[in-house]
């Protein structure tokens, strides 16, 4: 027999030295609950018995407004199921409070108080929540090894102890800590220990706590062009101002960014893939960057998002690995190897400032739940890890040539590709006379999910598209493909 959920108790407040009884004051209760909204329909409500030993009450008052919301329709009874709220309310719910304020005269009641809150203008596109074909960051997740997973969340959980259903530690998980640090030197070329690991939610976090404690409001702030943008919307949420610096083959222009900014407080960079043009940062540009932000007091920011997968050649170092004066703040994220649910990443901190990020993350959120933490240690250190990326990576090889080669069958030279040597994504430079967002969103009713790359500009935008394709199949690519063919000579 299927067993039916406890109902919910409202707040229902008894007065039993005013006049009005008591079953009135629990039908006002009931109905006021039901019209606001705090009771939904289909919502089951607590016995008779169950209310009146929770309000200190006898049944009768209770069965009394029971038998009144019953009939007047507010409530319906339901065999095996109990009292549930009616799933057709009355007429008179249809009349809203605010409405009937409306109505008043003029001049009756308090005059409204402005509602203050930032004035934040990131836009929520509609390409961005729809999964088809050619998402951005989407992960090849059927080929996730979800039984090793399994079995590591099953043994975490047998083994579980107090301490896992308490607050963690602020920096993280100890032993996920010591897990990445030891992957991140080994693969990445980063200067780092386990102590100046914090694990964040996200690289969107790690870069919002970089900007909270190492910037101020009027901060002048270099930024990809194109680039990121909810980087950028993150640094103007914190006040300062995002500078848009130029990328080209070698990635950052630094020479450009110091003619137009010299005094940046800080560079957002993403040197070993560049989202979106997917261009490699030259070794003199990463030298030039980190001198420039020793002369100037800055620091850099790198997020290294989804460098483990390189096609052309091995992975590249990190540039905080050159940076020997400590001006480089790592972020890294598992929303790309793993899968972006987790909501976890970690940022390597320089040793001096430790203290100060693990005082920030108290005031902000006092850090990420341990359980997964300490399933991805299990999972790194065990060495599945390393086998799923160099699993993927060979998927994700294979999945962009076919997409390169569908490209180049369906538009020939019409359409140049650029970024295909590295990660989950590549981008498409549009011809003159079309406009990538009208496309994007014709693209919606064909199942696509194209990025415009008008989106990650500042100022002067070149229209093309931003291609994910980790979450695609070989076998689905072409069809892919032509349908956006199909888009592109529309006009």
């Amino acid at each position: 027999m299927k067993r039916v959920a406890s109902g919910v108790l409202p707040v229902i407040a008894v007065e039993r030295k005013i006049s009005k009884p008591l079953h009135r004051q629990i039908y006002d209760s009931y109905r006021a609950a039901i019209a606001n909204g705090s009771l939904r329909p289909g919502q089951r409500i607590p016995s008779t018995r169950v209310l009146a030993s929770e309000i200190g009450v006898s049944r009768f008052p209770v069965l009394n407004a029971y038998a009144q919301l019953l009939a007047e329709g507010y409530l319906e009874s339901r065999v095996g199921a109990g009292t549930v709220v009616t799933s057709s309310l009355p007429e008179q719910l249809t009349t809203s409070a605010p409405a009937r304020e409306k109505d008043a005269p003029a001049g009756c009641g308090p005059r409204p108080v402005a509602r203050r809150c930032s004035d934040l203008r990131s836009e929520a596109f509609p390409w961005t929540m729809n999964y088809g074909a050619f998402r951005v960051g989407q992960v090849a997740f059927d080929q996730f090894p979800m039984q090793i997973w399994s079995k590591l969340v099953a043994r975490h959980c047998r083994n579980t102890d107090r301490e896992l259903a308490h607050y963690g530690r602020l920096m993280g998980s100890e032993p996920l800590r010591q897990a990445i640090a030891n992957y991140l030197k080994t693969a990445r070329s980063v200067r780092c220990e386990a102590e100046q690991v914090l694990i964040v939610n996200g690289s969107q976090q790690a870069i919002d706590i970089s900007a909270r404690l190492l910037l101020n409001p009027g901060s002048r702030v270099w930024i990809e062009e194109p680039g990121y943008r909810l980087a950028r919307d993150v640094f103007a949420l914190n006040g300062c101002e995002p500078i848009p610096i130029p990328v080209d083959t070698e990635g950052l222009d630094v020479t450009a960014g110091i003619k137009r900014c010299r005094k940046a407080q800080a560079a957002f960079v993403t040197p070993s893939h560049q989202f979106p043009l997917g261009v490699t940062m030259s070794a003199s540009r990463r030298m030039q960057l980190v001198e420039w932000a020793q002369h100037a007091g800055a620091w850099i920011i790198e997020d290294d998002y989804d460098s483990e997968y390189r096609y052309e050649s091995l992975p590249i170092a990190s540039l905080q690995g050159l940076d020997s004066n400590s001006r480089v703040i790592y972020v890294g994220t598992f929303s790309k190897v793993l899968f972006p649910s987790l909501r976890l990443g970690y940022m390597v901190i320089p040793p001096d400032l430790v203290d100060q990020f693990w005082r920030m993350r108290r005031v902000m959120d006092l850090g990420q739940p341990t359980f997964y933490q300490e399933v991805i240690a299990d999972f790194i250190s065990e060495g599945h890890f390393a086998r799923h990326i160099r699993r993927m990576r060979v998927l994700y090889g294979e999945l962009r040539r076919e997409l390169v080669d569908a490209l180049g069958k369906s538009f020939k030279d019409t359409l140049q590709v650029v970024g295909d040597e590295a990660g989950m994504h590549l981008t498409v430079l549009l011809q003159d006379g079309h406009r990538d967002e009208g496309i994007a969103e014709r693209a919606i009713r064909q199942n696509l999910s194209i990025w415009p790359l008008s989106s990650c500009y500042l100022d002067k935008a070149r229209q093309g598209f931003v291609l994910g394709f980790g979450g695609t199949t070989v076998k689905g690519i072409p069809g892919a493909v032509r349908k956006l063919r199909g888009l592109i000579e529309v006009r």
